[in-house]
């Protein structure tokens, strides 16, 4: 009996692999150890292969795609429902095989390896944004607790650690004194980790012509444009702008029934990093409005005067979501329309 779909739950170290016929007829549902994965899909002939998108899935999928099989991953969100009662892995492989068969499921494009090179380096920049921010708050509560105040933000916290290393001493018993040292040390070494990933980021900006096409877009900039072409990979996956920014999350949830429209807060569904990027630069937008008004659109202010600060920024994280749709999807810098 010939397979035709096979559904795999990823794991470490055993998988577990469920396989159908044309017909539906099970043929095996097994678990399999890593160094044997990919001799048993050399064996196999081509078919059709179901994986959940979550860690490692895109190794596997560009792997098995070299062995001519048609891999797709889906949402983890999306197989849930054809778990059936219980949870194993062989229940979870099923349930895989048999979402992958569905013609209205959606599916995840599989990344490449430049892709989550990219991502690698984004997902260090921000564990070291957290720490530095960490750091900054812990030598400001600590110092506050003798009476010495540091100026919000975190330059003002580098800053001050620099002070400290260059001979700069507050009033404070020794042994705290010694504990500052220690702190300053490591927080002006994070700031330095810091700008290296900056630095690095905006080199690797201005080699991706896609990169660039978004910059021009007004509130992205180079951490922003760079993780949304290393996320998507190629925007045309997506039908239009409005389906990429429901991916980012950025659509108000609907909960409208017999006949009655009723939207809620957005749906928060998606890509979380990027969806902050994005509605951090909205806010900077908006502050460049009470220094240079007149570089911001009109339908942006109309917006502000209607709205609270926060609910303008995330519609206009909205909009701006589906302009970076449109300047991917077509190739072109962002020409700014006049009313």
């Amino acid at each position: 009996m010939q397979v035709t779909t096979i559904g795999i739950d990823l794991a470490k170290h055993v998988f577990q692999v469920h396989g159908i016929t044309e017909d539906g007829e099970v043929v095996f549902n097994r678990a399999i150890r890593r160094a044997q994965l990919m001799q048993f899909f050399i064996n196999l002939e081509p078919c059709l292969i179901g994986m959940e998108a979550c860690g490692s899935s895109h190794y596997w999928a560009r792997e098995l795609t070299k062995l001519g099989h048609d891999v797709r991953l889906i949402p983890a969100n999306y197989v849930k429902p054809y778990v059936k009662r219980g949870k194993s892995d062989a229940n979870d492989a099923e349930a895989i095989c048999e979402a992958v068969t569905r013609p209205t499921m959606r599916f995840v494009a599989p990344k490449s390896e430049e892709q989550q090179a990219v991502l690698f380096l984004h997902c260090a920049r921000d564990l070291i944004v957290r720490q530095r921010t960490q750091l900054s708050n812990m030598l400001r509560s600590l110092l506050a607790e003798f009476g010495v105040i540091i100026p919000q933000g975190t330059g003002a916290a580098v800053k001050y650690a620099k002070g400290v290393l260059e001979g700069e001493k507050p009033a404070l018993p020794q042994i705290a004194i010694d504990v500052l040292k220690q702190l300053s040390h490591q927080l002006v070494a994070m700031h330095l980790r810091f700008r290296w990933y900056e630095m690095r980021m905006r080199l690797h900006s201005k080699l991706d012509k896609r990169v660039m096409l978004l910059r021009t877009i007004p509130g992205v900039g180079p951490v922003t444009a760079s993780a949304i072409v290393a996320t998507i990979g190629d925007a045309k996956q997506f039908k239009n702008g409005r389906q990429f920014a429901a991916w980012l999350g950025l659509t108000p949830l609907n909960m409208s029934s017999g006949g009655k429209e009723r939207l809620g807060r957005i749906t928060k569904m998606g890509d979380r990093y990027i969806r902050r990027l994005l509605v951090t630069g909205m806010t900077a937008r908006l502050r460049q409005m009470k220094v240079n008004p007149d570089r911001v659109d009109p339908w942006a202010i109309g917006l502000l005067e209607r709205k609270p600060a926060r609910l303008a920024t995330v519609a206009m994280a909205n909009k701006t979501a589906r302009i970076v749709w449109a300047v991917l999807t077509k190739n072109e810098y962002y020409r700014p329309h006049t009313a």
